[in-house]
């Protein structure tokens, strides 16, 4: 019984630990919801704003605004980075060869059965995640969220995430 409790005691500190390394200073800067909530918008706004970096994760990437304001990052400096589901290799309208044929480094995350990220980490300072895939369908027909977090610790951590998937990923060659 001893046992027991000290393993239980054990986990449970263990576990506030953990929770306790990511408690951080955060702003949440925006808030929207789809359909029709001025998410693509307010991500096309954050891209725009962007001085040095952005990398993105997308399970889904269709959205042509979204498309286009990275590739106007990219164009006046801004290093642009793009880690893709591996569907996205055959989907009929995804963004993975715009990316590449752009110049954009593109990767495909072969790794998981899904790769279900739905994030931008820009300017190594702001977080841009939910359940908003980058598509039409999320801003105009799905019920989706989107949260733009300005917080360097956080940025860090998911830049750190960003890194591990990138590393087993496979750079897209195109089709």
């Amino acid at each position: 019984m001893k046992r027991i409790t000290t393993s239980v005691l054990s986990f449970l500190i263990l576990s506030f630990v953990a929770v306790t390394a990511f408690a951080f200073q955060a702003d949440i800067t925006k808030v929207c919801f789809s359909p029709r909530g001025g998410c693509t918008e307010n991500i096309v706004d954050q891209i725009t704003n962007a001085k040095s970096e952005i990398l993105v994760q997308a399970h889904s990437f269709t959205s042509a605004p979204i498309a286009k304001a990275l590739l106007n990052a990219f164009k006046r400096g801004v290093r642009v980075e793009v880690i893709l589901d591996k569907r996205q290799r055959t989907e009929r309208y995804s963004s993975a060869a715009f990316m590449h044929n752009a110049g954009i480094y593109t990767y495909i995350d072969t790794a998981h059965a899904i790769a279900h990220n739905k994030i931008m980490i820009i300017d190594k300072e702001t977080v841009i995640t939910g359940s908003f895939n980058f598509t039409k369908a999320a801003e105009e027909k799905n019920a989706e969220n989107v949260l733009v977090i300005k917080s360097k610790e956080l940025a860090k951590v998911y830049t750190d995430n960003w890194y591990k998937h990138k590393a087993h990923s496979e750079k897209y060659e195109g089709r």
